[in-house]
């Protein structure tokens, strides 16, 4: 199988144990463990020194790979459907990741101004670009034409590697009442449970609903209220997108705006919480049909080490092409439940469950490879996959399972070793090994260094 980018690798992977050989060989057994990152462990962080503390700035990061192995037979090299990592048999480099920031101080005493720009690098990089607009229409099979905002970033030249600008926003502190702190550009989505930032997840591979069923990324305005340790708001508004705000550019849609915003209650010893979210929109500047969604997410810590999620997700989009339906245009919808159970054995050790069932009712958000899709660009033919790729897969509605057991090592705060068990199928769609199965099963492992 051919290997993708071989060099690049190779530099990673000897530039990473270049640099952990000097931390283990210049700081002691406890320093190495206990720092906040790599750098720090090495005694050669920048946020350590007096500017960056003085100004409140901070730079940081982190270097996230995979390999994994799909123990069902995948003819195009793809776990189905299954996105992030998504390649079987080859090694990926899913993100190199750099942010600088300035936080701000939220309160109600003085205005504080600051802002984040976040950089990754990786395979994952074209799940978290801003398309602006669908990558395809699925009744021409032809290219549509989508935002820049940073799809060409690296150009079309690497099948999966990529460069993404998934944040780029200012920040602001508003000193009424208890503050309130205004994000003014492009930030990740406030939807959902799990995130597209490696090191804020507890598994490896992605569920269904975050990948198909929420947004990752908006660009507009959004506004945060904390009226006290238990109740949070939040609220704005967002653009760029044919799609309700979901994954907005800068330069396609600017006209269509659509709300984003949802409310939190937190217990008082922070142990229980609910978050419902949402945004609804229309699907461009002059059609009313509305694309919509909601999230709902309860955390629960049954003990201090045993902790439960649960996650339901809706979403809504009228009178859409539906490619399952001979009749034509109709009204879709998405849906699904996600239950986790994460038990944290000691400090280092963490096992973890997740269940899923989501629900494509009208088949028009899962069609194959994810990548395959995002890669439909406005040049035409599919850089990743080949302008032919849709023609194994059958799109229509189906309901989609997978059942996953992790585990979580830090041998050190900066180290995270995930290894992941996954087993994926549906009650109609042939969505496995090349649009022929309906089913498989997955061995994914991956590290996180945090600089």
């Amino acid at each position: 199988m051919k290997i993708i980018l071989p060099s690049l690798k190779l530099t990673a992977n000897t530039s990473l144990a270049a640099v952990i050989a000097l931390c283990c060989g210049s700081a002691t057994a406890e320093t190495w463990s206990q720092a906040p990152g790599l750098l720090s462990a090495a005694g050669i962080d920048p946020n350590e020194s007096k500017f960056m503390q003085d100004h409140n700035l901070k730079l940081g990061g982190w270097f996230n790979a995979s390999i994994g192995a799909n123990m069902s037979s995948n003819g195009d090299g793809f776990n189905g459907p299954v996105t992030f990592n998504d390649r079987s048999g080859e090694f990926q480099v899913n993100q190199f990741y750099l942010y600088f920031q300035k936080a701000v101080t939220v309160g109600g005493d003085a205005f504080d101004i600051g802002g984040r720009v976040d950089a990754m690098y990786g395979t994952d990089a074209i799940f978290t670009q801003a398309y602006g607009s669908p990558g395809f229409d699925p009744k021409t099979l032809e290219a549509s034409e989508r935002g820049s905002w940073d799809l060409g970033l690296s150009g079309n030249g690497e099948r999966f590697y990529g460069l993404a600008l998934p944040q780029a926003y200012a920040e602001i502190n508003l000193p009424f009442g208890n503050g309130i702190d205004v994000k003014l550009g492009h930030f990740y989505t406030p939807i959902g449970y799990e995130v597209v930032t490696a090191p804020d997840n507890f598994f490896i591979t992605k569920p269904y609903t975050m990948q198909y069923g929420e947004p990752f990324t908006h660009t507009g305005v959004l506004a945060t209220y904390a009226f006290n340790p238990n109740w949070t708001v939040m609220g704005g508004a967002v653009t760029g997108s044919s799609t309700g705000g979901w994954d907005g550019n800068w330069d396609r849609d600017l006209g269509n705006w659509a709300w984003l915003g949802g409310v939190t209650w937190t217990s008082d010893d922070a142990g229980t919480s609910l978050a419902i979210t949402s945004t609804a929109g229309k699907r461009a500047e002059h059609v009313n049909d509305s694309w919509s969604m909601y999230s709902v997410v309860g955390k629960h810590n049954f003990t201090d080490k045993l902790h439960y999620i649960i996650q339901h997700d809706h979403g809504f989009a009228q009178n859409i092409w539906l490619p399952a339906d001979a009749s034509g245009n109709g009204d879709a919808e998405w849906y699904g439940i996600n239950q986790y159970l994460i038990y944290d054995v000691n400090d280092k050790v963490s096992a973890g469950l997740r269940a899923e069932w989501f629900r494509d009712h009208n088949g028009i958000r899962v069609y194959g490879p994810g990548r395959c899709y995002a890669a439909s660009a406005n040049q035409g033919d599919n850089f990743a996959c080949g302008g032919n790729y849709l023609a194994s897969y059958t799109q229509e509605g189906s309901s989609y399972y997978a059942v996953t057991a992790g585990m979580s090592y830090k041998p050190a705060k900066w180290l995270n070793l995930r290894p992941n068990l996954r087993y994926d199928f549906t009650d109609d769609a042939r969505a496995f090994d090349n649009g022929t199965r309906q089913s498989q099963f997955l061995f994914t492992a991956d590290v996180v260094v945090t600089f």
